[in-house]
């Protein structure tokens, strides 16, 4: 049996562009489905939202401007709702808490799992306005969804989630990813990034898996 594709999947649990596009993943995973492989990494962008919101914005409204921001990317999408308060009440300091989280979901238990919850956690902070940077939220959600939080409290404590943590950081910034969300597939060879529609994608993991391995390298 043909191996499926390998899609590495670069997010950061705060962008709205990657909440937008989770639909997207889901219509490919459900018109693929074992062709592919989605494996879940994340980006460090809102890793100190103080100095990326607070000080960024500070000239157009701060916080309240940036969720205003928020607000209007998504209102073109339907099946992406945004609070109209977001940033408003719940300002998470940073989306690293959530993402260790993340990582130890899964070392638990699995990718597929991982990126199962992470459309959680977005949920609860872009619809719910939860601080999502607060590791009783994080495990308390994790809970609601069947997660054992002693065993992820095994990862986040003995270092091993914050250790794959870092090393996605790492292969990140050496792959020079910047954008959130970011598919790359083809064994590195190709990145789409941003607000990439449906089409552009089914079209990519076309193309790749329909033809010969060896026409991916020329000159």
């Amino acid at each position: 049996m043909k191996s499926p594709l390998v899609i590495d999947y670069y997010t950061d649990i705060l962008c709205v562009w990657a909440w937008i596009a989770q639909r997207r993943n889901d219509e490919l995973e459900d018109q693929w489905g074992n062709k592919i492989d989605l494996r879940p990494h994340w980006l460090d962008i809102f890793g100190d939202t103080a100095t990326r919101i607070g000080k960024q914005w500070q000239d157009r409204g701060g916080y309240n401007g940036f969720g205003k921001h928020v607000l209007d990317s998504s209102s073109p999408y339907d099946n992406a709702p945004v609070s109209a308060t977001i940033w408003q009440q719940a300002r998470p300091a940073t989306s690293a808490t959530a993402h260790r989280v993340l990582k130890a979901v899964e070392l638990a238990f699995s990718a597929q799992t991982a990126l199962s919850f992470a459309t959680t956690i977005r949920k609860s902070f872009f619809v719910d306005t939860q601080d999502i940077a607060r590791l009783d939220i994080l495990l308390s959600l994790a809970e609601q969804d069947g997660l054992s939080p002693d065993k992820l409290s095994a990862h986040l404590d003995n270092g091993t989630a914050m250790a794959a943590l870092l090393r996605d950081y790492q292969t990140a910034r050496e792959k020079g990813l910047k954008g959130s969300p970011s598919w790359v597939m083809n064994n590195g060879r190709q990145t789409l990034s941003g607000n990439v529609g449906y089409r552009i994608l089914d079209a990519n993991i076309r193309e790749i898996t329909e033809h010969p391995a060896y026409e991916a390298s020329w000159c």
